[in-house]
């Protein structure tokens, strides 16, 4: 079984999660203005949820016979998450605009990722990120909610 395009979707996803991971966590420390005291702790939830996934996926990776990526130069080099300085300038609504764009390339990411598990016939991997996908839906039409707007994941 070859599964080089599996544990390559897989270091992508750990370099992704860990830099949105510290997206989050900028949200979380630089968010002011209406909603806060309900967002504020949600993002603790939020970095939760991704550094659980990113412990599965670089888990998985290993038990595959890869190496996933685990320093910052590692994780910069790769992700294809923006990263920018925080300000205490953004509204509320920029903040979770931010976040939705990185929980759409995430699931944009695990929807490409379930299709290379199909090929490279990995159902286990494929599982993970099925679930991974869902949970990211979810967490967008939450997100969108949030805003007023119907969830876009059409």
């Amino acid at each position: 079984m070859s599964n080089v395009k599996t544990k390559a979707i897989l270091n992508q996803a750990v370099a992704d999660l860990s830099q949105f991971s510290v997206v989050i966590h900028q949200t979380h420390w630089f968010m002011r203005g209406q909603g806060f005291l309900v967002m504020h702790p949600k993002m603790d939830e939020y970095m939760d949820g991704i550094n659980d996934q990113l412990d599965v996926v670089a888990e998985r990776l290993i038990t595959l016979g890869g190496s996933p990526f685990s320093t910052l130069k590692e994780f910069m080099e790769n992700t294809k998450i923006e990263d920018a300085p925080g300000t205490y300038d953004k509204t509320m609504e920029e903040h979770l605009n931010i976040l939705i764009s990185g929980y759409q390339y995430l699931r944009e990411l695990s929807a490409k990722a379930i299709e290379v598990t199909d090929e490279e016939t990995d159902h286990v991997t494929q599982d993970i990120f099925i679930g991974m996908k869902g949970e990211f839906e979810k967490i967008l039409w939450m997100l969108y909610a949030e805003l007023g707007q119907e969830p876009k994941l059409g």
